[in-house]
């Protein structure tokens, strides 16, 4: 079982809540920088392609790789330095803009990743400084192509009835269990 961190990279939805895309779309728009609390708490962010390595790795280990294995990067950055270096990286004159921070949000968030070392060979190779500029490009190409507002992916939610197959007597009842 993989326990995936901070993930970001291309192909990220613009509006889905976290914190690269939410700085990123922001600063390219031209809207105020929202940061919560004073910005020194700080997180870890994995490129998407060192995620999809760990998984691979994964799936790919002996059958006595067992429980759970975190996938992330440990280098951490604070906040506010996150949202000053995408301010840098997209040339931006947006304002920074401090709102109080929500009570459930964590001062450290850092993954521990010895266990991806030993049992799969894996750590993240991309650093921030290499994928958070492509992962700005992707954005800015959204916006000057005036898809900012649309959905990167079909987000239709998954169909509840059975299906044609299952009706006409497949091995699985309408709840998906075998019968």
């Amino acid at each position: 079982m993989a326990r995936i961190f901070n993930t970001y990279g291309p192909s990220m939805h613009p509006h889905d809540g976290r914190v690269v895309s939410n700085f990123a779309m922001q600063a390219l728009l031209g809207e105020p920088v929202t940061i919560y609390g004073d910005g020194q708490q700080t997180r870890s962010f994995c490129y998407v392609d060192d995620i999809v390595a760990g998984l691979v790795a994964l799936m790919d280990a002996a059958d006595d790789v067992t429980g759970p294995v975190n996938l992330g990067n440990p280098d951490e950055i604070t906040i506010l330095d996150l949202a000053r270096t995408i301010l840098d990286l997209t040339g931006s004159r947006a304002r920074l803009l401090f709102a109080p921070l929500p009570v459930d949000d964590p001062v450290r968030r850092c993954p521990e990743i010895s266990r991806a070392r030993s049992l799969l060979g894996w750590e993240p190779r991309v650093s921030l400084a290499t994928g958070l500029p492509q992962t700005i490009d992707y954005f800015a190409s959204l916006v000057e192509r005036g898809r900012a507002e649309e959905p990167t992916v079909d987000m239709q939610p998954l169909a509840l009835e059975p299906s044609a197959e299952r009706a006409a007597g497949s091995p699985l009842s309408a709840s998906g269990r075998a019968s």
